[in-house]
């Protein structure tokens, strides 16, 4: 079931997505040459707790850490380690906040140093291809129209869509209905009505869209170890379109 948020509801959304988008900001200062990812960890989880919310992601159906930090090839769910984060990686910060039982959640990809050119035209156009599927929002739209609009886009440039994951209705719960894939034809799928949260988070991968998931049942990675990057808003749908609620 597709849950219609009340205006309470919403007011409890809005604050845990200013925290997802605080803690991004904190965090984007230290991502530099040598820190590690379960450095980032710490340092969000702090600042989401003294932030009067929660990690949203910790224990979630058993993940370690607070964060997920996902390194180059891999696309989505990295757990944070002490590996070092080196000049011209780029990195995938996925957080989730839980302020009085509802969540926020939003992940942006974040260049480590100077990256090379191809790095940083995966970067640009997935963050673009995010903004695309954010534009046909609003109430009356289907979920189709947002995932054609994304991978319209991302057709132009000859980069891989990942199908496998996909982005989700929000609330009290971190993953709701509807299923919100970055693919899809228009004017199909669950209709589009005010009062829906919704995560809307194309992963879009420099090579084949082909992924996998490492030994380690978390961390998927792409199929020809090209980079991928990741770029995900929690957005609330009104009338006439959408309200961020995770805004940077």
């Amino acid at each position: 079931m597709i849950n219609i948020k009340s205006s309470s509801e919403i007011k409890l959304m809005e604050i845990a997505g200013k925290i997802v988008s605080d803690t991004h900001k904190h965090l984007e200062k230290h991502i530099k040459p040598g820190i590690t990812t379960k450095e980032l960890d710490e340092l969000a989880c702090n600042f989401i707790i003294q932030s009067g919310a929660v990690p949203s992601f910790k224990g979630y159906g058993g993940f370690p850490a607070s964060i997920c930090a996902s390194i180059n090839e891999e696309v989505v769910h990295g757990i944070p380690s002490n590996r070092k984060l080196k000049n011209g990686d780029i990195v995938s910060i996925d957080i989730g906040a839980c302020y009085k039982g509802y969540h926020g959640d939003s992940a942006w990809t974040y260049p480590v140093g100077k990256i090379s050119p191809e790095k940083q035209f995966l970067l640009e156009h997935t963050e673009q291809s995010l903004y695309e599927g954010l534009k046909v929002i609003k109430a009356g739209a289907r979920v189709g129209d947002i995932g054609n609009a994304i991978s319209k886009y991302i057709e132009n440039f000859n980069l891989g869509v990942v199908r496998e994951l996909v982005g989700h209705g929000i609330g009290n719960k971190l993953h709701e209905a509807p299923d919100v894939p970055n693919y899809g034809n228009p004017k199909t799928g669950p209709l589009l009505k005010e009062g829906m949260v919704i995560a809307v988070e194309p992963m879009i991968n420099l090579g084949t869209r082909e992924v996998y998931i490492k030994d380690d049942e978390w961390t998927v990675v792409t199929a020809d170890n090209s980079p991928s990057a990741h770029f995900e808003h929690t957005v609330l749908v009104t009338k006439s379109g959408i309200k961020i609620l995770t805004k940077r």
